[in-house]
């Protein structure tokens, strides 16, 4: 039977590991991903039109500017199929691409090199489309002293990687799970009795914990600021109700902007001297950036 991660040259562990990222939860993920894409058989187009012993180079190329992330992952992909391929990762992740850049040149018999191309290109495309969609908000709020933070919004199985590529991209990640911090939304809010008890008694419940407490009017961020909250998530408050938020706060809690946020709002809100952006769409809207393949075949 085979191990988690034993295909795997130790560069790429190394990778993985300085990343934050587990290589065993990234190795079944690349094993799930190219399992799915045989589906139990094979790749019959290959077996029918290239010769077993053939060889070639295959060039993974961004197609569009952009940021890279997702580099080692993919290069575990390659791995897994075929330990010994030469793989050889031409730039970084958190890099800059332009369009023709090559990212990551694989060396090795042609079947393998096709058997993985689909799932690395998958994983690049998807997470290097965070990263950059993540850069974009962070370039429109240079300057500000605010910070882009992601959410829970994340594709099941994929939250570790896709908060990576946040990070890539300039972003911080606020919770990886339920357990990491408390976050009293508007539903604990109604079954505790108000935000203040809520507030109250997670606080009693876990004291060594963060707490960010979740509210929608000027009226429940002052009952949160006398209870001692931390960190306050302001849910669909304009530019100007924001604005007064800060100035109510005068720095007894973090803020954090959350809900109906754009790029084209981005540097207004962040004007207001909130601390925070909590952006959902980091994850689960960002378009994925274009990479394809390049075969190129031994002579």
């Amino acid at each position: 039977m085979r191990t988690p991660v034993a295909t795997m040259i130790e560069s790429t562990l190394a990778a993985l590991v300085a990343a934050g990222l587990d290589p065993v939860a990234v190795d079944r993920l690349v094993e799930t991903a190219l399992a799915e894409d045989l589906a139990g058989g094979e790749d019959v187009t290959t077996v029918a039109t290239v010769p077993v012993d053939q060889r070639a180079t295959l060039d993974l190329v961004a197609r569009q500017g952009g940021v890279a992330a997702g580099i080692p992952v993919a290069v575990a992909v390659f791995e897994y199929v075929n330990p010994t391929l030469q793989v050889q990762a031409m730039v970084s992740d958190g890099d800059r691409v332009e369009p023709g850049s090559v990212l990551i040149s694989i060396t090795g018999p042609t079947h393998d090199l096709l058997r993985a191309e689909r799932p690395a290109l998958n994983l690049l495309g998807h997470l290097g489309g965070i990263a950059t969609l993540t850069a974009a908000w962070v370039t429109a709020i240079a300057g500000t002293g605010a910070a882009v933070r992601d959410t829970r919004k994340t594709t099941p199985g994929m939250r570790a990687l896709e908060k990576y590529a946040v990070r890539c991209g300039g972003g911080q990640n606020h919770r990886m799970s339920l357990s990491d911090a408390a976050l009293v939304k508007d539903n604990h809010v109604l079954a505790a009795g108000g935000v203040a008890q809520a507030f109250a008694a997670v606080r009693a419940r876990y004291p060594k914990l963060p707490v960010e407490v979740e509210v929608d009017s000027l009226q429940q961020l002052d009952e949160v600021l006398v209870a001692g909250a931390d960190l306050v998530l302001l849910d669909n408050f304009d530019v100007e109700q924001l604005r007064i938020a800060v100035q109510r706060t005068r720095g007894r809690a973090k803020l954090e902007a959350s809900g109906g946020l754009s790029l084209d709002v981005a540097a207004a809100v962040a004007e207001t001297g909130v601390d925070y952006l909590a952006v959902g769409a980091l994850t689960h809207s960002a378009p994925v950036l274009d990479i394809g393949a390049d075969l190129r075949q031994e002579i």
